[in-house]
Protein backbone atom coordinates (compact mmCIF):
# COMPACT_ATOMS: atom_id res chain seq x y z
CA UNK A 1 0.00 0.00 0.00
CA UNK A 2 1.09 3.56 -0.83
CA UNK A 3 0.86 5.79 2.21
CA UNK A 4 2.21 8.77 0.68
CA UNK A 5 1.05 10.66 -2.45
CA UNK A 6 3.24 13.88 -2.51
CA UNK A 7 0.10 16.79 -3.17
CA UNK A 8 -2.49 14.10 -2.43
CA UNK A 9 -5.33 14.08 -0.58
CA UNK A 10 -4.27 13.77 2.51
CA UNK A 11 -8.28 12.92 3.75
CA UNK A 12 -8.29 10.40 0.78
CA UNK A 13 -5.22 8.49 1.72
CA UNK A 14 -6.59 8.30 5.55
CA UNK A 15 -10.30 7.09 4.88
CA UNK A 16 -8.30 4.32 2.53
CA UNK A 17 -5.45 3.57 5.20
CA UNK A 18 -8.72 3.00 7.31
CA UNK A 19 -10.73 0.75 5.45
CA UNK A 20 -7.71 -1.46 4.68
CA UNK A 21 -7.22 -1.99 8.05
CA UNK A 22 -11.03 -2.90 9.05
CA UNK A 23 -11.09 -5.25 5.68
CA UNK A 24 -7.65 -7.04 7.18
CA UNK A 25 -9.34 -6.96 10.83
CA UNK A 26 -12.81 -8.09 10.25
CA UNK A 27 -11.14 -11.00 8.20
CA UNK A 28 -8.84 -11.91 11.12
CA UNK A 29 -9.66 -10.67 14.49
CA UNK A 30 -7.66 -10.34 17.20
CA UNK A 31 -4.42 -9.37 15.02
CA UNK A 32 -1.97 -7.03 17.16
CA UNK A 33 -0.23 -4.01 15.58
CA UNK A 34 2.35 -5.62 14.20
CA UNK A 35 0.47 -8.44 12.95
CA UNK A 36 -1.84 -5.48 10.85
CA UNK A 37 1.34 -3.19 9.69
CA UNK A 38 2.88 -6.23 8.03
CA UNK A 39 -0.98 -7.68 6.49
CA UNK A 40 -1.86 -3.90 5.26
CA UNK A 41 1.88 -3.06 4.48
CA UNK A 42 1.24 0.28 6.44
CA UNK A 43 4.49 1.83 8.53
CA UNK A 44 3.75 0.48 12.24
CA UNK A 45 3.72 4.49 13.14
CA UNK A 46 0.68 4.99 10.53
CA UNK A 47 -0.93 1.60 11.56
CA UNK A 48 -0.77 2.96 15.54
CA UNK A 49 -2.53 6.41 14.06
CA UNK A 50 -5.20 4.93 12.21
CA UNK A 51 -6.09 1.94 14.75
CA UNK A 52 -6.08 5.10 17.25
CA UNK A 53 -8.57 6.70 15.44
CA UNK A 54 -10.59 3.81 14.72
CA UNK A 55 -11.02 2.75 18.59
CA UNK A 56 -11.71 7.03 19.33
CA UNK A 57 -14.48 6.60 16.61
CA UNK A 58 -16.03 3.12 18.09
CA UNK A 59 -15.14 1.12 15.06
CA UNK A 60 -12.49 -1.23 16.75
CA UNK A 61 -12.60 -2.59 20.18
CA UNK A 62 -9.78 -4.20 22.02
CA UNK A 63 -9.70 -8.04 22.39
CA UNK A 64 -9.25 -9.01 26.34
CA UNK A 65 -6.45 -11.35 27.21
CA UNK A 66 -6.54 -14.39 27.89
CA UNK A 67 -6.82 -15.51 31.41
CA UNK A 68 -3.34 -16.29 32.89
CA UNK A 69 -1.26 -14.33 30.24
CA UNK A 70 1.90 -13.96 31.52
CA UNK A 71 3.19 -10.51 31.57
CA UNK A 72 1.89 -7.48 29.15
CA UNK A 73 0.96 -9.14 26.30
CA UNK A 74 0.35 -7.36 23.14
CA UNK A 75 -2.75 -5.35 22.51
CA UNK A 76 -4.74 -7.41 20.08
CA UNK A 77 -8.09 -5.84 17.95
CA UNK A 78 -11.43 -6.39 16.64
CA UNK A 79 -14.02 -4.95 14.37
CA UNK A 80 -17.03 -4.23 16.20
CA UNK A 81 -19.52 -6.33 14.20
CA UNK A 82 -21.84 -5.63 17.21
CA UNK A 83 -21.52 -1.96 16.09
CA UNK A 84 -25.08 -2.33 14.09
CA UNK A 85 -27.95 -5.55 12.79
CA UNK A 86 -28.80 -6.11 9.35
CA UNK A 87 -32.24 -8.05 8.72
CA UNK A 88 -32.69 -10.94 5.78
CA UNK A 89 -35.97 -11.75 5.17
CA UNK A 90 -37.18 -14.81 2.69
CA UNK A 91 -40.54 -14.09 1.37
CA UNK A 92 -41.52 -18.14 -0.29
CA UNK A 93 -44.67 -19.40 -1.00
CA UNK A 94 -44.47 -21.61 1.89
CA UNK A 95 -42.82 -19.81 4.55
CA UNK A 96 -41.20 -16.98 5.42
CA UNK A 97 -37.27 -16.89 7.38
CA UNK A 98 -36.08 -13.73 8.79
CA UNK A 99 -32.70 -13.87 10.36
CA UNK A 100 -31.13 -10.79 12.25
CA UNK A 101 -26.71 -10.69 12.16
CA UNK A 102 -24.43 -8.49 13.38
CA UNK A 103 -22.18 -6.54 10.70
CA UNK A 104 -19.69 -9.34 10.26
CA UNK A 105 -22.91 -11.81 8.85
CA UNK A 106 -22.79 -13.72 12.10
CA UNK A 107 -26.79 -14.61 12.08
CA UNK A 108 -27.95 -13.68 15.59
CA UNK A 109 -31.60 -14.81 15.85
CA UNK A 110 -33.92 -16.52 13.76
CA UNK A 111 -37.56 -17.05 13.01
CA UNK A 112 -39.84 -18.67 10.20
CA UNK A 113 -43.78 -18.64 9.80
CA UNK A 114 -45.23 -20.62 7.80
CA UNK A 115 -47.29 -19.97 5.42
CA UNK A 116 -49.11 -21.26 2.31
CA UNK A 117 -48.83 -20.22 -1.61
CA UNK A 118 -52.47 -19.63 -1.75
CA UNK A 119 -52.32 -16.84 1.10
CA UNK A 120 -53.58 -12.97 -0.46
CA UNK A 121 -51.42 -10.10 -0.22
CA UNK A 122 -52.83 -8.89 3.01
CA UNK A 123 -52.19 -12.18 5.41
CA UNK A 124 -48.98 -12.97 3.85
CA UNK A 125 -47.31 -9.24 4.69
CA UNK A 126 -48.74 -10.05 8.22
CA UNK A 127 -46.79 -13.11 8.52
CA UNK A 128 -43.80 -11.34 7.13
CA UNK A 129 -44.11 -8.67 10.23
CA UNK A 130 -44.56 -11.49 12.37
CA UNK A 131 -41.28 -13.33 11.27
CA UNK A 132 -39.68 -9.85 11.25
CA UNK A 133 -40.98 -8.60 14.58
CA UNK A 134 -40.11 -12.60 16.18
CA UNK A 135 -36.52 -12.01 14.84
CA UNK A 136 -35.75 -8.53 16.63
CA UNK A 137 -36.84 -10.20 19.66
CA UNK A 138 -34.96 -13.07 19.73
CA UNK A 139 -31.95 -10.80 18.95
CA UNK A 140 -32.30 -8.51 21.59
CA UNK A 141 -32.44 -5.86 18.75
CA UNK A 142 -35.25 -3.05 17.78
CA UNK A 143 -35.97 -1.51 14.49
CA UNK A 144 -34.57 1.24 14.99
CA UNK A 145 -30.92 -1.00 15.35
CA UNK A 146 -31.35 -2.48 12.07
CA UNK A 147 -29.12 -0.71 9.53
CA UNK A 148 -30.20 -1.95 6.60
CA UNK A 149 -32.26 -5.18 5.51
CA UNK A 150 -32.45 -7.22 2.70
CA UNK A 151 -35.71 -9.30 1.29
CA UNK A 152 -35.92 -11.92 -1.07
CA UNK A 153 -39.28 -12.38 -3.05
CA UNK A 154 -40.51 -14.81 -6.00
CA UNK A 155 -41.20 -12.99 -9.08
CA UNK A 156 -39.21 -9.96 -10.80
CA UNK A 157 -38.55 -6.81 -8.79
CA UNK A 158 -37.41 -3.40 -9.73
CA UNK A 159 -35.26 -1.16 -8.70
CA UNK A 160 -37.63 0.55 -5.95
CA UNK A 161 -38.56 -2.86 -4.37
CA UNK A 162 -41.50 -3.38 -5.65
CA UNK A 163 -42.72 -6.87 -7.42
CA UNK A 164 -43.05 -6.22 -11.21
CA UNK A 165 -44.53 -9.76 -11.79
CA UNK A 166 -45.22 -12.95 -9.61
CA UNK A 167 -47.28 -15.86 -11.02
CA UNK A 168 -46.25 -17.84 -8.34
CA UNK A 169 -48.18 -15.67 -5.43
CA UNK A 170 -51.63 -14.42 -5.81
CA UNK A 171 -52.15 -10.90 -5.29
CA UNK A 172 -48.53 -9.84 -5.27
CA UNK A 173 -47.85 -8.38 -8.28
CA UNK A 174 -47.36 -4.73 -7.46
CA UNK A 175 -46.42 -5.00 -3.92
CA UNK A 176 -44.10 -2.79 -2.65
CA UNK A 177 -41.94 -4.83 -0.54
CA UNK A 178 -39.32 -1.57 0.49
CA UNK A 179 -42.23 0.20 1.64
CA UNK A 180 -43.37 -2.01 3.46
CA UNK A 181 -40.47 -3.21 5.26
CA UNK A 182 -39.50 0.42 5.43
CA UNK A 183 -42.00 1.29 7.97
CA UNK A 184 -41.05 -1.33 10.56
CA UNK A 185 -37.25 -1.48 10.52
CA UNK A 186 -34.75 1.33 9.91
CA UNK A 187 -32.24 2.01 7.44
CA UNK A 188 -32.61 1.36 3.90
CA UNK A 189 -34.48 -1.79 2.32
CA UNK A 190 -33.28 -3.59 -0.38
CA UNK A 191 -35.80 -6.12 -2.17
CA UNK A 192 -34.29 -8.71 -4.84
CA UNK A 193 -35.81 -11.78 -6.21
CA UNK A 194 -35.06 -15.25 -4.68
CA UNK A 195 -32.94 -17.48 -6.71
CA UNK A 196 -30.67 -14.45 -7.28
CA UNK A 197 -30.13 -14.05 -3.32
CA UNK A 198 -29.58 -17.79 -3.06
CA UNK A 199 -26.85 -17.42 -5.51
CA UNK A 200 -25.41 -14.55 -3.91
CA UNK A 201 -25.49 -16.59 -0.92
CA UNK A 202 -23.28 -19.53 -1.89
CA UNK A 203 -21.10 -16.78 -3.79
CA UNK A 204 -20.73 -15.49 -0.12
CA UNK A 205 -19.41 -18.57 1.96
CA UNK A 206 -21.32 -21.28 0.47
CA UNK A 207 -20.37 -23.79 -2.33
CA UNK A 208 -19.42 -21.28 -4.77
CA UNK A 209 -17.19 -19.38 -2.73
CA UNK A 210 -14.29 -19.49 -4.62
CA UNK A 211 -15.84 -19.71 -8.00
CA UNK A 212 -16.24 -16.84 -10.66
CA UNK A 213 -18.88 -18.45 -13.33
CA UNK A 214 -21.75 -20.62 -11.28
CA UNK A 215 -25.07 -21.32 -12.52
CA UNK A 216 -27.35 -21.55 -9.10
CA UNK A 217 -30.16 -23.92 -9.31
CA UNK A 218 -32.75 -23.28 -6.51
CA UNK A 219 -35.26 -26.79 -6.34
CA UNK A 220 -37.87 -26.63 -3.94
CA UNK A 221 -41.53 -26.72 -5.02
CA UNK A 222 -40.78 -24.28 -7.51
CA UNK A 223 -37.68 -24.04 -9.46
CA UNK A 224 -35.64 -21.16 -10.46
CA UNK A 225 -32.12 -20.37 -11.26
CA UNK A 226 -29.70 -17.65 -9.91
CA UNK A 227 -26.28 -16.57 -12.06
CA UNK A 228 -23.04 -15.63 -10.82
CA UNK A 229 -20.77 -14.26 -13.93
CA UNK A 230 -17.55 -13.23 -13.41
CA UNK A 231 -17.74 -13.05 -9.67
CA UNK A 232 -20.86 -10.85 -9.18
CA UNK A 233 -24.66 -11.45 -9.30
CA UNK A 234 -26.02 -10.76 -12.68
CA UNK A 235 -29.41 -9.36 -13.29
CA UNK A 236 -30.07 -8.61 -16.42
CA UNK A 237 -30.91 -5.53 -18.00
CA UNK A 238 -34.75 -5.48 -16.80
CA UNK A 239 -33.44 -7.57 -13.74
CA UNK A 240 -34.81 -11.31 -15.61
CA UNK A 241 -31.43 -13.05 -15.95
CA UNK A 242 -32.11 -16.35 -15.21
CA UNK A 243 -35.84 -16.95 -15.68
CA UNK A 244 -35.57 -19.54 -17.95
CA UNK A 245 -38.56 -21.31 -16.74
CA UNK A 246 -40.59 -18.83 -17.91
CA UNK A 247 -40.16 -20.80 -21.30
CA UNK A 248 -42.38 -23.99 -21.24
CA UNK A 249 -39.98 -26.23 -23.19
CA UNK A 250 -37.70 -25.81 -19.99
CA UNK A 251 -39.66 -27.98 -18.30
CA UNK A 252 -39.34 -26.25 -15.19
CA UNK A 253 -43.17 -25.92 -14.87
CA UNK A 254 -43.78 -29.52 -15.39
CA UNK A 255 -40.89 -30.64 -12.98
CA UNK A 256 -43.28 -29.84 -9.74
CA UNK A 257 -46.29 -31.66 -11.88
CA UNK A 258 -44.11 -34.82 -11.42
CA UNK A 259 -44.19 -35.43 -7.66
CA UNK A 260 -47.41 -34.55 -7.61
CA UNK A 261 -48.35 -37.30 -9.50
CA UNK A 262 -47.45 -39.81 -6.42
CA UNK A 263 -48.02 -41.54 -4.17
CA UNK A 264 -50.47 -43.69 -6.59
CA UNK A 265 -53.87 -44.20 -5.80
CA UNK A 266 -55.02 -46.14 -2.79
CA UNK A 267 -51.85 -44.51 -1.38
CA UNK A 268 -52.53 -41.30 -0.84
CA UNK A 269 -51.91 -41.58 3.49
CA UNK A 270 -48.15 -42.35 2.86
CA UNK A 271 -47.13 -38.53 2.51
CA UNK A 272 -49.95 -37.50 4.34
CA UNK A 273 -48.32 -39.58 7.21
CA UNK A 274 -45.22 -37.88 6.84
CA UNK A 275 -46.59 -34.31 7.68
CA UNK A 276 -48.71 -34.86 10.40
CA UNK A 277 -47.54 -33.93 13.43
CA UNK A 278 -44.01 -32.18 11.97
CA UNK A 279 -43.48 -29.02 13.83
CA UNK A 280 -43.05 -26.38 12.55
CA UNK A 281 -41.01 -23.31 13.69
CA UNK A 282 -41.88 -20.33 14.48
CA UNK A 283 -45.36 -20.21 13.24
CA UNK A 284 -46.85 -17.93 15.49
CA UNK A 285 -48.41 -20.32 18.04
CA UNK A 286 -49.19 -17.63 20.90
CA UNK A 287 -49.10 -14.85 19.05
CA UNK A 288 -52.75 -13.35 17.51
CA UNK A 289 -54.17 -15.71 15.08
CA UNK A 290 -52.41 -18.64 16.29
CA UNK A 291 -55.07 -21.42 15.78
CA UNK A 292 -55.27 -19.82 12.05
CA UNK A 293 -51.54 -20.19 11.84
CA UNK A 294 -51.40 -23.60 12.96
CA UNK A 295 -53.64 -24.43 10.38
CA UNK A 296 -51.47 -22.90 7.45
CA UNK A 297 -48.37 -24.59 8.80
CA UNK A 298 -49.84 -27.99 8.70
CA UNK A 299 -50.84 -26.89 5.31
CA UNK A 300 -47.32 -25.35 4.06
CA UNK A 301 -45.68 -28.93 5.64
CA UNK A 302 -47.49 -31.50 4.55
CA UNK A 303 -47.36 -29.78 1.03
CA UNK A 304 -43.53 -30.04 1.34
CA UNK A 305 -43.89 -33.01 3.49
CA UNK A 306 -45.67 -34.30 -0.11
CA UNK A 307 -42.91 -33.79 -1.87
CA UNK A 308 -39.98 -35.05 0.55
CA UNK A 309 -42.47 -38.46 0.51
CA UNK A 310 -41.31 -38.83 -2.74
CA UNK A 311 -38.20 -38.93 -2.78
CA UNK A 312 -38.03 -41.10 0.99
CA UNK A 313 -39.63 -43.65 -1.21
CA UNK A 314 -37.75 -43.33 -3.95
CA UNK A 315 -34.83 -43.93 -1.67
CA UNK A 316 -36.13 -46.96 -0.34
CA UNK A 317 -36.42 -48.33 -2.86
CA UNK A 318 -39.87 -47.84 -4.49
CA UNK A 319 -39.80 -47.97 -8.09
CA UNK A 320 -42.60 -46.08 -9.19
CA UNK A 321 -41.47 -43.42 -6.80
CA UNK A 322 -38.29 -43.54 -8.19
CA UNK A 323 -39.38 -43.16 -11.43
CA UNK A 324 -41.55 -39.92 -11.12
CA UNK A 325 -37.70 -38.85 -9.05
CA UNK A 326 -36.17 -39.53 -12.32
CA UNK A 327 -38.83 -37.62 -14.50
CA UNK A 328 -38.14 -34.83 -12.85
CA UNK A 329 -34.34 -34.67 -12.80
CA UNK A 330 -34.70 -34.97 -16.50
CA UNK A 331 -36.86 -31.84 -16.62
CA UNK A 332 -35.15 -30.14 -14.04
CA UNK A 333 -31.75 -30.67 -16.46
CA UNK A 334 -33.25 -29.35 -19.54
CA UNK A 335 -33.53 -25.89 -18.13
CA UNK A 336 -30.39 -26.30 -16.56
CA UNK A 337 -28.34 -27.39 -19.54
CA UNK A 338 -29.74 -24.40 -21.23
CA UNK A 339 -27.97 -22.16 -18.84
CA UNK A 340 -24.87 -24.52 -18.71
CA UNK A 341 -24.44 -23.86 -23.01
CA UNK A 342 -25.22 -20.37 -22.92
CA UNK A 343 -23.03 -19.51 -19.61
CA UNK A 344 -20.39 -22.31 -19.46
CA UNK A 345 -20.20 -21.81 -15.21
CA UNK A 346 -16.96 -23.22 -13.41
CA UNK A 347 -20.34 -25.22 -11.41
CA UNK A 348 -23.65 -25.42 -11.07
CA UNK A 349 -24.77 -25.52 -7.68
CA UNK A 350 -28.04 -27.24 -6.26
CA UNK A 351 -29.72 -25.37 -3.49
CA UNK A 352 -33.28 -24.88 -2.03
CA UNK A 353 -35.50 -27.27 0.50
CA UNK A 354 -35.01 -30.16 -2.14
CA UNK A 355 -31.05 -29.78 -1.49
CA UNK A 356 -31.52 -32.06 1.29
CA UNK A 357 -32.25 -35.17 -1.19
CA UNK A 358 -29.10 -34.51 -3.48
CA UNK A 359 -28.35 -37.89 -3.03
CA UNK A 360 -30.96 -38.64 -5.27
CA UNK A 361 -30.64 -35.32 -7.49
CA UNK A 362 -27.00 -34.53 -8.44
CA UNK A 363 -25.91 -37.93 -10.10
CA UNK A 364 -28.89 -38.30 -12.21
CA UNK A 365 -28.84 -34.53 -13.35
CA UNK A 366 -25.03 -34.94 -13.70
CA UNK A 367 -25.83 -37.81 -16.29
CA UNK A 368 -28.55 -35.43 -18.28
CA UNK A 369 -26.09 -32.75 -18.57
CA UNK A 370 -23.61 -34.75 -20.06
CA UNK A 371 -25.88 -35.87 -22.97
CA UNK A 372 -26.40 -32.06 -23.69
CA UNK A 373 -23.59 -30.03 -22.70
CA UNK A 374 -20.42 -29.72 -24.51
CA UNK A 375 -18.69 -29.27 -20.90
CA UNK A 376 -20.74 -30.56 -18.02
CA UNK A 377 -19.42 -28.05 -15.14
CA UNK A 378 -18.79 -30.12 -11.89
CA UNK A 379 -22.11 -29.88 -9.65
CA UNK A 380 -22.34 -29.22 -6.20
CA UNK A 381 -24.61 -29.35 -3.17
CA UNK A 382 -25.80 -26.47 -1.13
CA UNK A 383 -25.20 -26.66 2.78
CA UNK A 384 -27.80 -24.11 3.50
CA UNK A 385 -31.06 -25.89 3.01
CA UNK A 386 -34.18 -23.80 2.41
CA UNK A 387 -31.47 -20.86 4.05
CA UNK A 388 -30.05 -20.08 2.13
CA UNK A 389 -32.35 -17.39 -0.23
CA UNK A 390 -32.32 -15.44 3.51
CA UNK A 391 -28.44 -15.64 4.02
CA UNK A 392 -28.29 -14.30 0.37
CA UNK A 393 -30.98 -11.77 1.16
CA UNK A 394 -28.46 -10.63 4.43
CA UNK A 395 -25.58 -10.42 2.22
CA UNK A 396 -27.56 -7.98 0.22
CA UNK A 397 -27.78 -5.65 3.36
CA UNK A 398 -24.39 -5.94 3.91
CA UNK A 399 -23.13 -4.97 0.71
CA UNK A 400 -25.02 -2.12 1.39
CA UNK A 401 -23.69 -1.33 4.96
CA UNK A 402 -20.44 -1.87 3.49
CA UNK A 403 -20.82 0.67 1.25
CA UNK A 404 -21.89 3.16 3.05
CA UNK A 405 -19.24 2.46 5.36
CA UNK A 406 -16.48 2.64 2.51
CA UNK A 407 -18.00 6.51 2.18
CA UNK A 408 -18.39 7.42 5.57
CA UNK A 409 -15.59 5.43 7.92
CA UNK A 410 -13.03 8.45 8.12
CA UNK A 411 -16.25 11.00 9.04
CA UNK A 412 -17.83 9.62 12.26
CA UNK A 413 -18.55 6.50 13.92
CA UNK A 414 -20.76 4.08 13.96
CA UNK A 415 -23.28 6.19 15.08
CA UNK A 416 -22.92 8.80 11.95
CA UNK A 417 -22.97 5.70 10.03
CA UNK A 418 -26.29 4.27 11.01
CA UNK A 419 -27.81 7.94 10.46
CA UNK A 420 -26.52 7.88 7.05
CA UNK A 421 -28.23 4.78 6.27
CA UNK A 422 -31.29 5.77 7.80
CA UNK A 423 -31.44 9.24 5.73
CA UNK A 424 -30.65 7.08 3.00
CA UNK A 425 -33.68 4.91 3.63
CA UNK A 426 -35.91 7.32 3.55
CA UNK A 427 -34.83 9.01 0.26
CA UNK A 428 -34.45 5.79 -1.38
CA UNK A 429 -34.77 2.52 -0.08
CA UNK A 430 -35.53 -0.64 -1.78
CA UNK A 431 -32.90 0.62 -4.73
CA UNK A 432 -31.17 -3.10 -5.75
CA UNK A 433 -29.14 -1.37 -7.96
Amino acid sequence: MTEIAPGGDLSQLRRLNSLALISVVREEPGLTLTEISRRTGLSRASTEDVVRGLLERGWLADVPAAAGAVGRPARRYRFRADAGRVLGVDIGGHKILALVADLDGTVLHSARVAVAQAMGRKDRLAALDRAVADALAGAGASAGDIWAAGAATTGLVDGAGRVMLSEALPEWTGVDVAAHLRRRVGGAVLVENDSKLAALAESWRGAARYAKDVVLILAGLRTGAGLIIDGKLHRGFGNAAGEIGALPASGWIRAQEHLKSWPPTGRADAAGQGGAGREVPGQGVGSPGAEGADAVGRAAADQDAAAEAVFEAARAGDRKAAAVVRRYVRDVAVGAAALVLTLDPELVVIGGGFSRSADLIVEPLRRELDRWCIRTPEVRVSEFGDEGVALGALRLALDHVDGELRESVDLGGPEFVARQLAAAGGARAGASR
